[in-house]
C-alpha cells in the first residue's frame, strides 16, 4: 500500500496523542509548560496597580507562550509538511496531560485501600486542598473530582483550540493550543482571591474554559453510556465557586452514582455515598474513554476539514495506523 495523504494538522494530532499515550512527559527542567510556569512565578508578587498589571500579564504571557511553540512549527512546516506535522505534534503533546492525569488518579485511589497516609501525599499532585485530615473516601472523591475537571483543562481545551486554529494553518493551531495552556497556567498560579494581580487571568480562564468544560461533561456522559447523567447533573453544576468545573465533576458524579465533596466548599450528588475504590476506578476508565473520544473527534474533524487546509503530507499508511492504535491502547489502560 502506498503513502497516505494526511493533512498536517491531523498528523500532528495523531503524533501528540500517541506520545501522550505511550511516553512520559519531558523532565520539568526542559518542559515548556514548566518553564512557562517559572516565568509566571516571577510576576507572582504585589503591585501598586494590580488590576492594570494583571491585565498586561494576562494579555502578554499566554501570547508569548503561543509564539514560543508556534514559531518552531512554522519553521518546520516551511521546510517540509512532514517536518511541520512532527514538530507541531510535539508542541501539541506538551500541552496535553491525559496519561499523567490517569496514572496519578489511579495511584491515589489504589493507595486509599492500602496506604491512606501515602495517598494523602500523592493527592497533592492533583488537588490544592489540605489533605492531612481527609478520610479514604474523601481522598477518592478528590481524585475523581480532579480527573473530571482536568479532563477539560488538560485535554479537551487544548485540543479544541488546536482544532479551531487548524482551520487557518498548523502553526496557528499550535499557537491556539499553547495560548489556552498559558491561560490555564496563569489561572492556576495567580487566579486566587488573595492575589489581586491574578483577577484578570482568572476571568479570562473562566471565559476560555466555558465551552471545554461543557463539552467534557458531554463526553463523560457518552463515555459512561449514560446520556441522562448530563441533565441529572445540572442541579449541581453551579455548586462549586468556579462557573465551569462543576459541569464535568457533577456529570461524573451522576454517572458513577456517587457523592463528590470538597469539605467546606461543595457537595455534588449529595444523596449518594462517597465513591468506593471500585467506583472511583470506574471513574478513571470513564475519563480515559472520554479523552479517547475527544482525541478521535479531533482527528476526524481535522481530516474532514482537509479541504480548508493547505498543509498536506504523505506518510506511510502503516505508520499512521500504528500511531492511532498506540493512542487508543494508551487511553484504555
Amino acid at each position: 500500500m502506498g503513502p497516505l495523504a494526511v493533512p498536517a494538522p491531523t498528523l500532528a494530532v495523531v503524533v501528540a496523542l500517541a506520545l501522550d499515550a505511550i511516553s512520559a512527559e519531558p523532565p520539568r527542567s526542559v518542559h515548556p509548560v514548566a518553564l512557562f510556569g517559572r516565568l509566571v512565578a516571577r510576576f507572582d508578587r504585589e503591585y501598586d496597580r494590580p488590576g492594570v498589571t494583571g491585565a498586561v500579564i494576562a494579555a502578554a504571557l499566554p501570547f508569548l507562550f503561543a509564539l514560543a511553540l508556534a514559531v518552531p512549527a512554522a519553521l518546520a512546516l516551511a521546510a517540509h509538511p512532514l517536518a511541520g506535522a512532527l514538530v507541531g505534534g510535539l508542541a501539541l503533546f506538551v500541552t496535553l496531560s491525559l496519561r499523567m492525569l490517569l496514572a496519578e488518579g489511579r495511584s491515589v485511589i489504589e493507595l486509599t485501600e492500602t496506604d491512606p497516609a501515602e495517598a494523602r501525599q500523592a493527592i497533592r499532585a492533583l488537588v490544592g486542598r489540605d489533605a492531612d485530615d481527609l478520610s479514604a473516601p474523601e481522598l477518592r472523591s478528590g481524585a475523581v473530582e480532579s480527573l473530571a475537571e482536568n479532563l477539560a483543562d488538560g485535554l479537551v481545551a487544548p485540543l479544541g483550540a488546536f482544532l479551531l486554529g487548524a482551520l487557518v494553518s498548523l502553526p496557528v493551531a499550535v499557537g491556539c493550543a499553547a495560548w489556552v495552556k498559558g491561560v490555564n497556567t496563569l489561572d492556576s498560579m495567580l487566579g486566587y482571591r488573595s492575589k489581586p494581580v491574578g483577577r484578570v487571568s482568572a476571568r479570562l480562564d473562566d471565559a476560555v474554559m466555558w465551552l471545554p468544560a461543557r463539552a467534557s461533561a458531554l463526553l463523560l456522559a457518552v463515555a459512561a453510556r449514560d446520556p441522562a447523567a448530563l441533565p441529572r447533573a445540572r442541579a449541581w453544576t453551579r455548586t462549586p465557586a468556579s462557573p465551569n468545573s462543576g459541569w464535568p465533576m457533577a456529570t461524573l458524579a451522576a454517572a458513577l452514582g456517587v457523592r463528590l465533596e470538597k469539605p467546606g466548599a461543595y457537595t455534588l450528588n449529595p444523596d449518594e455515598q462517597p465513591p468506593t475504590v471500585e467506583q472511583a476506578l470506574r471513574g478513571v476508565r470513564i475519563v480515559a474513554l472520554a479523552g479517547g473520544l475527544a482525541g478521535l473527534a479531533t482527528v476526524a474533524v481535522t481530516w474532514a476539514s482537509a479541504g480548508t487546509l493547505s498543509e498536506v503530507t504523505d506518510v506511510p499508511s502503516w505508520a499512521s495506523k500504528w500511531k492511532l492504535s498506540a493512542f487508543v491502547l494508551g487511553v484504555g489502560r
